[in-house]
């Protein structure tokens, strides 16, 4: 599986528009060259400052079937992701870029939610695999839900996800497609920083930096 980016302009508030990444997977397409993959960025696509945008809240679940919100990270940065947690080609490179800029980080560690995109693989023993072929820190949390609960937090954050059922060999199973996107949100809970894939770990270590307090 293999996936290329077609970038859509979206309104957000304080940017007249920008451009989502929208990340498709093909199994019959072959991987493009690096020479023909987009330049990763050094900075956030969009930026907010302090009490402008405040992030949405939410109320979903990690691995463990404990509560995960925006409001229990508050006093904290937290890096709020959107991963397949079946997805073996950009998601784990996204959240290995996004574990060293809070590995970098000396103090408070931001906490890093990764939101799923695909219910499938919600089970906690891909969780758990992910975790650990992934090499993400101890910051590290799952959200998870329903389709629909998920839904909710997806278009809150204008993130796009599209379910294609397939079968191989027999066996039903579905293609993700989904926008490849990351928000960084401060301590107080105000959206502050918008980074879309590809973008390298400084991006967002340099917005961690200007945030701090």
């Amino acid at each position: 599986m293999i996936r290329w980016a077609l970038y859509a302009a979206i309104p957000l508030l304080a940017v007249a528009a920008v451009s989502l990444a929208f990340v498709l997977r093909s199994p019959a397409a072959k991987p493009a060259s690096m020479s023909t993959a987009p330049p990763a960025s050094t900075s956030a696509a969009a930026t907010w400052k302090p009490g402008v945008k405040r992030a949405p809240e939410f109320a979903l679940r990690d691995e463990h079937g404990q509560p995960v919100s925006i409001a229990a990270f508050r006093g904290r940065p937290v890096l709020i992701a959107f991963m397949d947690p079946l997805c073996r080609d950009f998601c784990p490179v996204e959240a290995q870029r996004l574990s060293a800029a809070a590995r970098s980080v000396t103090g408070t560690k931001p906490a890093i939610v990764a939101v799923s995109v695909n219910t499938a693989g919600n089970r906690p023993g891909i969780l758990k695999l992910d975790r650990r072929k992934w090499n993400v820190p101890a910051e590290w949390t799952w959200a998870i839900g329903t389709e629909r609960e998920l839904a909710r937090v997806w278009h809150a954050y204008h993130i796009e996800v599209i379910t294609t059922p397939k079968v191989i060999a027999g066996v039903h199973t579905q293609s993700v497609s989904h926008t490849e996107a990351s928000y960084l949100i401060d301590a107080s809970g105000d959206q502050r920083a918008l980074f879309l894939w590809p973008y390298t770990a400084g991006a967002v270590e340099q917005s961690l930096r200007a945030t701090a307090p």
